[in-house]
């Protein structure tokens, strides 16, 4: 668990998303972004994310069975490049929602859906999009 400095703002440091085959959602993650999912060995029905290294940006997350409650997320996710991430995408069986947009001065965005429709977000960071 994350402990906040005192007087620091709570952060984003975790996320999920609904899965109803959590193993051929994690296949797809994995051949998109090389993420490590493996089967939580708790006594729930979860799946955890590993986005990478300790101490490198980003968070982690988790897959869940959906429930009346409990549906899905929308999360962005940052990329070195966003039209080879998109190819992997579709060849991983999923597709794009929205054509690439620029986020000026910040960089590029397009919605996608997983191989179950979960929508997601890529974002390619690029200072100088969109400014001349």
């Amino acid at each position: 668990m994350l402990l906040l400095k005192e007087g620091s703002m709570p952060r984003v440091v975790h996320f999920e998303i609904s899965a109803n085959d959590p193993e051929k959602l994690a296949t797809f993650y994995q051949s998109v972004f090389g993420w490590e999912i493996t089967k939580w060995a708790g006594p729930q029905d979860y799946w955890l994310i590993k986005t990478g290294e300790p101490g490198t940006p980003g968070i982690d997350g988790g897959f869940f069975r959906p429930t009346e409650q409990f549906t899905a997320t929308v999360n962005t996710i940052q990329v070195d490049d966003l039209d080879e991430t998109v190819e992997k995408v579709k060849a991983a069986g999923g597709q794009t929602v929205t054509s690439k947009s620029i986020v000026p001065g910040v960089g590029y965005l397009i919605y996608c859906r997983d191989v179950e429709g979960t929508l997601f977000g890529l974002h390619q960071a690029d200072a100088r999009a969109g400014m001349g």
